[in-house]
């Protein structure tokens, strides 16, 4: 793998993370509004 190949996967694999965090806060963010949706019911 040449240098230039490896930066490219780097940046692909930080795009990728930065990705998957936004989903994971996404999903925590759901399940914090369903939780006071339901304790206020």
């Amino acid at each position: 793998m040449t240098p230039e190949d490896e930066r490219e996967t780097a940046k692909r694999r930080k795009q990728r993370n930065y990705v998957l965090g936004g989903i994971l806060l996404a999903f925590a963010a759901l399940f914090y509004a369903i939780t006071v949706v339901r304790m206020q019911v």
